[in-house]
């Protein structure tokens, strides 16, 4: 008797593989996380500047 409980492949996964638009997707991702990172951190450098001048206001 054999159990298929477990497909070890993944339909669209490996068409997208085969036809080499995975790349597309993978670069996709990392440009949407790099501008994400970079928003934070202007948003952290833009903080940063306003505690400094609430501190001096003091």
């Amino acid at each position: 008797m054999q159990l298929y409980a477990q497909d070890n492949g993944v339909e669209m996964a490996d068409s997208l593989r085969s036809n080499g638009k995975i790349y597309v997707v993978v670069i996709c991702i990392v440009i949407i996380l790099v501008g994400l990172l970079a928003y934070l951190f202007s948003l952290d450098k833009r903080l940063k500047k306003i505690e400094k001048e609430n501190q001096t206001d003091k």
